[in-house]
């Protein structure tokens, strides 16, 4: 059963960082891109980034390209989201997922969220 459990989220003042992990759990890591989305109050929940298997390419959406960086730890099946420079409208739950290889949902599998939360 394929599992993804998300940390490090929590509280900081605009301008601070925080590091999320994804510790992925049921699936041969190493063969799926992964993804980090968030999903504010009120609004859709959308992409912050992705990771391809390789680590060639990482893709950002534009809101937080030169703030964030997607990275892997395929030894410790585990995704990283190094945010800097937060602001407060960075401020939402925040969800691994792993990009589906087959028919269905581009992403398949979601695990629980963490929160951040930017204060001005």
């Amino acid at each position: 059963q394929v599992q993804l459990v998300e940390s490090g989220g929590g509280l900081v003042q605009a301008g601070g960082s925080l590091r999320l992990s994804c510790a992925a759990s049921g699936l041969t890591f190493s063969s799926y891109t992964m993804g980090w989305f968030r999903q504010a109050p009120g609004k859709e929940r959308e992409f912050v980034a992705a990771i391809s298997w390789s680590t060639s390419n990482p893709a950002y959406a534009d809101s937080v390209k030169g703030r964030f960086t997607i990275s892997r730890d395929n030894a410790k099946n585990t995704v990283y989201l190094q945010m800097n420079s937060l602001k407060p409208e960075d401020t939402a739950v925040y969800y691994c997922a792993r990009r589906n290889r087959g028919s269905g949902p581009e992403y398949d599998y979601w695990g629980q969220g963490t929160q951040v939360t930017v204060s001005s």
